[in-house]
């Protein structure tokens, strides 16, 4: 059981990692001077489709926000907290990533 709990335990770890890197992958490309907001959220939605599924990838917003009196590129997505295996509650786990604006 406690190996179970650790193996469980370390997926919730991954999947969270990798939608705060696809977050902030996804900012900083939609932050670019040639692209908009909704190639940011194309982006992101393709990094988390492709690393954890497409049920991770259903609710992604992008948006201009203000962090520390900068402007910045906000892309936040909320994904189900896999409790076992990768299933769970929908919209538990929510990251952000952002990038200055020019």
């Amino acid at each position: 059981m406690l190996v179970l709990a650790i193996a469980q335990l370390t997926l919730v770890l991954h999947v969270r990692n990798t939608l705060i890197d696809a977050a902030a992958s996804a900012a900083r490309y939609g932050s670019l001077a040639d692209r908009t907001a909704s190639d940011a959220r194309e982006r992101a939605a393709q990094l988390v489709a492709t690393t954890v599924g497409k049920a991770y990838a259903s609710d992604i917003v992008v948006g201009n926000a203000e962090l520390e009196g900068l402007r910045v590129l906000e892309v936040r997505i909320k994904a189900p907290l896999p409790l076992l295996g990768l299933l769970g509650p929908a919209r538990v786990l929510e990251v952000a990533g952002h990038a200055p604006l020019h």
